[in-house]
């Protein structure tokens, strides 16, 4: 793993993720009477709950709204959810002001350019490898899995690893 990246994951206290594209495929499924559908990865999601039982809080922001992704933040004990955001940066400086948290303090996953402000500022901004070319060339890292296909698990585990407790998240099912 990155020295780089293990250094920036040290001090981080808040991780935040976007949803489609990082959470999910990207795709997007609408049934006939017009509702949408989004699939989740198991993987990730068990991730995200290692993450917060290690201390650290956990975020989405994202640029739609939708009640399967409030249904899936609740189950997973995601503390802080804004949807129908599309100015994430604004909404970074909402929550960082609202928990007395620096930049530093953050690590951001995106897929896309609206992710882009968020991951350029935050201490560890990464991308899925399935994201834009764009944003992979500018984000300080990329996970080696794409979005919805276990991206978040591996930036939990890294967040975990640099903080010195993913031995003890595994090693609580030995």
């Amino acid at each position: 793993m990155n020295d780089e990246l293990l250094q920036r994951a040290r001090g981080i206290r808040l991780a935040i993720f976007d949803v489609d594209g990082v959470l999910t495929d990207g795709r997007l499924y609408f049934l006939a009477d017009g509702s949408e559908f989004k699939t989740f990865n198991t993987l990730d999601g068990h991730g995200i709950k290692m993450l917060i039982n290690s201390g650290v809080r956990t975020a989405i922001i994202s640029g739609r709204t939708t009640p399967v992704v409030e249904r899936r933040a609740r189950n997973l004990g995601i503390q802080h959810l804004y949807q129908g955001r599309e100015d994430k940066l604004v909404v970074l400086d909402e929550l960082l002001a609202e928990l007395g948290l620096d930049y530093e303090q953050v690590a951001y996953l995106g897929d896309d350019l609206p992710d882009l402000p968020v991951i350029r500022r935050v201490g560890l901004g990464m991308a899925v490898a399935s994201a834009d070319s764009f944003v992979r060339r500018h984000a300080h890292g990329v996970t080696l899995a794409r979005g919805g296909e276990g991206a978040a698990r591996e930036f939990c585990e890294l967040i975990l690893q640099a903080q010195g407790n993913l031995e003890n998240a595994q090693g609580a099912y030995l």
